[in-house]
């Protein structure tokens, strides 16, 4: 008797193990089938999530360039479509025009945004740069305080305002960094450039135009600044715009990417991808309105072809 229950024992657990087994394999099954019928339930990968978006091999761009368009806000604005649509992530530093090409010539940028022709011009041809691309300008303007003392804003150009600001030994704050602003300035000066150290009234600041900017809004003194740079800080500056006309105040931008022949370890790809996005009319619509919503006027201009 005892024999023949452990018998009947032993079957059931065999019988129970199988169910168990069915059991499983069917949930399986299923799970299987339901994640065929319905793929967008599992969780994506994050190649499938950035698949919008171009395979790049190197994802960091380095771009050297003038404070105007930084202190502006234009980059900070044009910037994160370009990053965006693309993948890509751009690293500025902003610098006086000298300076930013020096980066590049020291092999720590992909491409430049400048804005002084002769310098650029010897950049490329020295061999560093590929090509000189002008695609955008704004104007020079002179600021100052609000009485005048100079007596400039009737002036015909920058020249006359220069000359009256030099009789009357009003203090003037110059870039003196040997940016794209500080060569258009002494370019106007001519031959007879004042001298820092003898010239009291004239202070060579060497510093980025916002903070010029503020050094002329303290001390109350005369300035020669990019148009675009003023406006985005005139809310927070007790000085008036006095002179904006005159052939000697258009200031124009160039892109140039940097020679790969030249200098090893460069984004190039990178570099002529941003190019190009900056050239394309979807850039260049975005730089046309740029400024209109908060002052009423664009601060940069495209170009014509």
């Amino acid at each position: 008797m005892k024999k023949l229950l452990a018998i009947l024992m032993a079957l059931l657990m065999v019988v129970s193990f199988a169910a168990c087994g069915k059991k499983t394999d069917d949930t399986a099954s299923n799970d299987t089938a339901q994640s065929q019928d319905n793929p967008a339930s599992e969780v994506p990968s994050d190649d499938a999530q950035d698949a919008s978006k171009p395979a790049v091999s190197n994802t960091t761009i380095r771009m050297s360039t003038t404070t105007s368009v930084n202190d502006s806000g234009l980059l900070p604005y044009l910037l994160p479509v370009f990053e965006k649509e693309t993948g890509y992530k751009v690293e500025v530093q902003s610098a006086g025009t000298g300076a930013a090409i020096q980066k590049a010539v020291d092999g720590n940028a992909d491409l430049i945004l400048v804005h002084a022709k002769a310098s650029e011009e010897e950049f490329i041809e020295n061999g560093y740069g590929v090509e000189r691309l002008p695609f955008m300008y704004n104007f020079f303007v002179i600021v100052g305080p609000k009485d005048d003392p100079a007596g400039i804003k009737d002036c015909e150009n920058a020249a006359e305002a220069f000359a009256k600001i030099r009789e009357s030994e009003s203090k003037f704050i110059s870039r003196g960094d040997d940016s794209g602003t500080h060569k258009a300035e002494l370019k106007i000066w001519g031959d007879n450039a004042p001298d820092a150290a003898a010239d009291s009234w004239y202070i060579s600041a060497g510093q980025g135009m916002g903070a010029c900017l503020s050094m002329a809004n303290e001390m109350q003194a005369y300035c020669m600044t990019d148009k675009a740079t003023f406006l985005s800080m005139q809310k927070d500056l007790n000085l008036d715009l006095l002179l904006e006309k005159g052939d000697d105040m258009k200031n124009t931008y160039s892109l140039i990417a940097v020679n790969p022949e030249k200098i090893d370890g460069l984004n190039t790809e990178g570099a002529n991808a941003l190019i190009e996005w900056m050239l394309s009319d979807e850039a260049s619509e975005l730089i046309a309105k740029y400024g209109q919503d908060e002052y009423g006027v664009s601060l940069f201009y495209l170009l014509e072809e």
